[in-house]
């Protein structure tokens, strides 16, 4: 087959718009629809629902989208692939079997499984967490779309597998065409989040006329590897070498970005516009994977609770400490962690009550429920007419919740049992990859030539630099580009971890790393420890990092006028 491969994408997160798989396969022309309902986060709420019911575990969203367009699907001849099986990939697969019954459809339904690593975690090292998930590779989808499935339905492999496995299957792919399966790794990490491709959480969205609705993103991948990120016609959003851009730079690290079947070089990509929402993707190279899989590892942490003092007009400081002070003294038993954060929210000369105000969060961890319950927030209640003038709070008293730790394992593939579970039953078990090679640092490339001195201007950094953030873990990755070579000479030399530490104060005293992308004009800062204990944590205000990149954009930094708008 020479004729690329659409392969549409319709959910980045388990809780995506339920209308997009709907509006994918209307839309226009698609071979394959995929779907990525998986995130860290994601595995510890199925985790918990496991706990409540065995029979669950999986993203029950997809049994609904399914049922309004499986016939559809069936119908327009488009095969379909998704992770939505998350901690139970047999049973969604039996659930999707029983929606086809009651529908009339012939549909073939198989699985992949084997991720699951939970009952061997001590064996292999990994603790006693409530879940434990290896990230498998695309070749068990490969082997269930060969088989002849309609549905393919997974556990937790890679966001890019489910895009890489229906390209390899199409094309007939070998284990080691590495630059082929690092092309389709690069395409399926740009769509795999769906509307971040097409406009969604850009920079410069301002520059998208319309944004209101943007359409999910598909591939077209080639023979080769190369692809084609577009939308259907008609739809909103936008497609351009700043928006692939953008999702490009989105949770990844150094150029070296490993996936189970092939490690793909972020910094051989090359981007081209290719005509209105069409981006060109290649050049992409692959080297081979490492020898082993990261394991996504949830435990429950403890109990979590938090209490907001609201600090109006003057004297913010000062009744932030008298409270703080208060509150820590009246507690008869102290948890073991207590944080406080006071947000300056407050404007002076405040024209409402509210931009007068200021907001002091006190938050609190135990592994003991009673110590951060009715025992904490009661105690700051029983403070509001012996402490600061002005005194109220968010929200009355309440109990501390449960909260979560994500930590990353890794185990020799294999150990891993990769399973392909064709429609019949057969059970195939995919090889582990026999040639691997460990990561290794890249080669540092050489810097751009500096710009001249010129006349400089203090301006936010997000007026010539877009920026994308996000979470991996306890960590975090801020990637910037610009748009002009001369804005990457400038970027390249001034943007330097000590100049990051100076426009972001909160990474103080944490290991930060600097990878330049010169054929994105990009660079990636990866911030270790931000958010603490992962996602669930909740470490800081934004425990996720997604508007991480946003902050440091509005930094103002001295930028050469002739860089300016």
């Amino acid at each position: 087959m020479t004729a690329a491969v659409r392969i549409g994408n319709c959910s980045g997160f388990y809780g995506d718009r339920i209308a997009a798989m709907r509006e994918m396969l209307t839309g226009g022309e698609l071979d394959y629809l995929t779907g990525d309902y998986l995130a860290e986060l994601t595995m510890l709420i199925l985790g918990r629902d496991r706990m409540k019911n065995p029979d669950g575990g999986y993203a029950k969203t997809f049994l609904r989208q399914l049922e309004d367009c499986l016939g559809l699907a069936v119908d327009k001849g488009v095969r379909i692939v998704a992770n939505a099986g998350g901690l139970n990939p047999a049973g969604l697969a039996d659930a999707v079997r029983q929606l086809a019954g009651r529908l009339g459809l012939d549909v073939a339904v198989a699985h992949v499984e084997g991720d699951d690593l939970l009952a061997r975690a001590a064996e292999l090292g990994l603790g006693a967490p409530l879940t434990a998930n290896a990230y498998l590779g695309a070749w068990g989808i490969v082997d269930c779309l060969n088989s002849g499935a309609d549905v393919v339905v997974t556990g937790r492999v890679t966001d890019a597998s489910v895009i890489v496995g229906p390209a390899a299957a199409h094309f007939g792919w070998a284990p080691t065409d590495y630059d082929r399966l690092a092309g389709a790794v690069v395409a399926g990490h740009v769509i795999e989040c769906g509307v971040q491709a097409t406009g969604g959480n850009y920079a410069f969205f301002t520059e998208i006329p319309d944004l209101g609705h943007p359409g999910f993103p598909l591939a077209e991948i080639h023979h080769d590897g190369t692809s084609v990120i577009t939308k259907h016609p008609g739809t909103g959003g936008q497609v351009s070498i700043g928006t692939v851009t953008a999702q490009l730079l989105y949770e990844i690290s150094g150029p070296r970005y490993a996936n189970p079947d092939v490690t793909a070089r972020m910094d051989t990509a090359q981007l081209a516009q290719d005509g209105p929402d069409r981006v060109r993707i290649s050049g992409v190279h692959g080297e081979p994977p490492p020898p082993t899989l990261k394991v996504s590892l949830n435990s429950i942490g403890g109990f979590r609770n938090e209490f907001s003092f609201v600090l109006t007009g003057l004297d913010i400081d000062k009744k932030a400490e008298l409270v703080q002070r208060q509150l820590t003294e009246a507690l008869s038993v102290a948890p073991a962690e207590m944080h406080w954060n006071l947000a300056r929210t407050d404007h002076p000369d405040a024209d409402t009550e509210e931009t007068a105000s200021a907001l002091l969060h006190c938050t609190v961890r135990d592994p003991d429920p009673a110590k951060v319950g009715r025992a904490f927030s009661g105690t700051g209640v029983e403070l509001a007419l012996a402490s600061y003038p002005g005194f109220h709070a968010t929200s009355p008293p309440g109990d501390g919740q449960v909260y979560g730790v994500f930590t990353a394992g890794h185990v020799p593939a294999a150990e891993v049992p990769h399973t392909a579970v064709h429609a019949e039953g057969t059970r195939v078990r995919i090889a582990p990859p026999t040639d691997t090679r460990e990561l290794a640092a890249t080669t540092e490339p050489e810097l751009p030539d500096p710009l001249p001195h010129s006349t400089t201007r203090r301006a936010p950094l997000g007026i010539v630099a877009g920026a994308r953030s996000g979470d991996k873990g306890g960590s975090a990755n801020v990637g910037l580009w610009v748009r002009t070579e001369d804005q990457w000479r400038w970027l390249a030399h001034t943007l330097t971890v000590d100049k990051l530490r100076e426009l972001l104060p909160e990474t103080a005293g944490l290991p930060v790393t600097r990878y330049l992308l010169p054929n994105l004009r990009a660079v990636n800062f990866v911030i270790e420890d931000i958010l603490g204990r992962g996602v669930a944590y909740n470490a800081r205000f934004d425990p996720q990092a997604k508007g991480l990149g946003e902050w440091l954009r509005s930094r103002h930094i001295d930028i050469p006028e002739a860089l300016l708008p």
